[in-house]
């Protein structure tokens, strides 16, 4: 610790405040330094823990401004993405654990209910803080929550979670509805690409023309004659902003009085504004704020992503330190794989939804560039866009993460499945995914998938396979096919020069034994040859099977295992519905249990793991090599001596 204890910021003002009502005898001079200090601890807290750098630097200012004017918890402030809420949590007596961002026991990289009262809602994926800020403005006109009230209901909605349909559904209900909330748009110009679609160029044309040659707030007047200082910030923002204007028309159509773009990193045009609002607002009011991912950091600054995650960083430098490793990620294997597959195939599309580097689509783009597409945030479009692209005799990649193609599932199932259209889901970090948590863990997609009819699941064991399913994806054209894989690196097998493709629904096995059989499905398997490994200390030795498919089951390799084996275990990266049910279900058809077959699944737990590194989560889960070696033993009725409880 002495390294990091001699780098913190001297924050004078900062050690004043612990809670928001802190700041409410501090002037506009203190507050400006205030957001100073605030910038300096929060680089220096996720130059430790790492994290998500970029959008929460870009909202220093205005989340000063924020606490500032309004009462939180009361009012209710809502961060979307709320990755964003980095400085929130110093300034909500969390800064005495700001440096546990993350890490495992410690705080969460969103807002979370259950962490603070500061925290009304959680929002880590996106685009849903502005239905959240009308359900609580209408709780409190009903009068909900007598106990505490509600009052203001403020949602922030940046770093591109405007390009999602459901900012629009609950901008136009609001805007019905007419209830006093406020939306503040958080301008930056990104999200974690640059920014895509007809919205960021509209977004542009808003500040193309003259200088602020209209200062309008239009929705029945309820702000129309803006009191001096806002008179002020409109000057100063003249001056700063040049080429700007207003022109929020679209916003206005939906209900909105709309006010900006101001600049989002100056108090002098915030405080004004935000205080004018709260004073004289009636009904719903969009605040355009025009702001700079990475601000005041010149390595996050100089970033093509503004520093949007970074791992630990030294902090003069911004040179982060990254574990080197001699596997490469299961990411960057899939991209070179497709890339490979279309460039024998001009047929092969690629598509992304705000995630070109998350999913190394980026890598695709830049060789192909007419043939690869970044939806933005709005994945429901990005299956649907696919599934058309298949029946017009594309063969397209939709490549998400799980936890982000469940925003899409209805269309999966009524665009997808139902038409039998060959798209291709490539499912990165599928299973736990590490400091990001159970908002962003990939549990869900093996049992909503494998449940649809005539849609292919299979899941890569390693590196090599995954290699081996891209192919197999490419050439299917029967219907919609899914592969899965992990986040991080692979585990090092040699990889094949050229991809083949896997005859459907076949399995292959691993390792023959005796008396019990370990049927793997995804990257469970390499802990199951640990396992194995040390079971074979005492004497046993398991069949081991990667199934590759959930969907089809390779009925012939899995009835063999249990008509030569006391005992069959499945394991998966996934929860109860999964692969597991369907192999029980094969078995309870066919009879097998009736010649008395120990069957056990071992899946991922019914609950919501925190955040943690992987290998702790799978430690949590029980899905680790430990946990393997103690369910062969219970189930075969060997005591365990110095393994865990199975």
């Amino acid at each position: 610790m002495s390294d990091n204890t001699q780098t913190m910021p001297q924050t004078p003002t900062l050690d004043r405040v612990n809670v928001p009502a802190d700041m409410k005898g501090l002037s506009d001079p203190e507050l400006r330094t205030l957001a100073d200090e605030l910038r300096a601890e929060t680089i220096s807290a996720v130059s430790q823990t790492g994290g998500h750098l970029g959008a929460g630097l870009g909202v220093v200012e205005l989340t000063v401004a924020l606490h500032a004017i309004f009462d939180t918890p009361k009012d209710r402030l809502i961060w979307d993405v709320s990755h964003q809420c980095y400085p929130h949590k110093i300034l909500t007596g969390r800064r005495d654990r700001i440096r546990t961002l993350r890490q495992q026991g410690g705080l969460s990289g969103f807002t979370k209910r259950s962490e603070s009262p500061f925290d009304p809602f959680g929002a880590a994926h996106s685009s849903t803080s502005i239905s959240a800020a009308l359900g609580f403005a209408t709780a409190r006109d009903l009068g909900g929550a007598p106990e505490h009230g509600i009052g203001d209901a403020i949602a922030v909605i940046g770093d591109g979670a405007m390009s999602a349909g459901q900012a629009y559904e609950a901008m136009n209900n609001a805007g019905h509805l007419g209830k006093r909330l406020f939306v503040i748009l958080n301008d930056n110009e990104m999200s974690i690409a640059p920014p895509v679609g007809a919205m960021s160029s509209y977004l542009s044309r808003l500040y193309a023309g003259d200088p602020f040659q209209e200062l309008k707030a239009a929705a029945k007047g309820a702000v129309s004659l803006l009191p001096e200082p806002f008179q002020e910030g409109a000057r100063r923002a003249k001056e700063m902003l040049k080429g700007m204007t207003v022109g929020g028309t679209l916003f206005e159509e939906l209900g909105f009085s709309y006010l900006g773009p101001i600049d989002g990193h100056d108090l002098d045009q915030l405080l004004p504004v935000l205080r004018t609002v709260k004073t004289r607002a009636t009904g719903p009011i969009l605040i355009h704020v025009i702001t700079q991912k990475g601000k005041g950091y010149a390595p996050a600054e100089a970033a093509r992503d503004k520093g949007h995650g970074v791992s630990k960083f030294d902090v003069v430098t911004g040179k982060q330190k990254k574990t080197p490793s001699n596997a490469p990620s299961y990411t960057g294997v899939f991209a070179k794989a497709l890339m490979d597959e279309a460039s024998r195939d001009d047929k092969i599309t690629a598509i992304t939804a705000a995630m070109p580097d998350g999913t190394g689509l980026n890598l695709f783009a830049e060789k192909f560039p007419k043939r690869c597409f970044d939806v933005g945030i709005a994945e429901q479009h990005a299956v649907t866009f696919a599934a058309a692209q298949a029946a017009g005799g594309m063969k397209p990649f939709c490549a998400l993460y799980s936890t982000f193609l469940q925003r899409g599932y209805d269309q999966v199932v009524h665009d997808v499945a139902i038409q039998r259209l060959p798209v291709r889901f490539a499912i990165d970090r599928a299973g736990l995914v590490g400091a990001d948590g159970a908002t962003h863990a990939g549990a869900f997609d093996i049992g909503f998938l494998a449940n649809l009819p005539d849609f292919v699941v299979m899941a890569a064991a390693d590196e090599a396979e995954l290699v081996h399913m891209v192919a197999t994806a490419t050439a299917y054209d029967d219907g919609p096919i899914a592969f899965r894989f992990p986040r991080g690196e692979g585990v090092g097998v040699t990889l094949p020069e050229r991809g083949e493709p896997i005859e459907i629904g076949k399995g292959r096995m691993i390792a023959k034994g005796a008396r019990v059989a370990i049927l793997s499905f995804g990257t469970r398997l390499s802990e199951v040859q640990k396992a194995v490994e040390a079971l074979s200390a005492r004497g046993i030795s398991p069949t081991i099977a990667d199934a590759r498919f959930a969907k089809p089951l390779d009925r012939e390799m899995i009835l063999d295992l249990a008509a030569n084996h006391e005992a069959l275990i499945t394991i998966e990266e996934g929860v109860v519905g999964g692969f597991g049910s369907h192999v029980a279900q094969l078995l309870a058809d066919e009879g097998v249990f009736d010649n008395g077959l120990r069957f056990r699944s071992m899946v991922l737990p019914d609950t919501f793991i925190d955040h943690a590194n992987p290998k702790d989560m799978y430690d949590d889960a029980k899905m680790n090599a430990a946990d393997i070696e103690a369910k062969v033993l219970d189930v075969l009725g060997v005591t365990s001596i110095g393994a865990k409880s199975a």
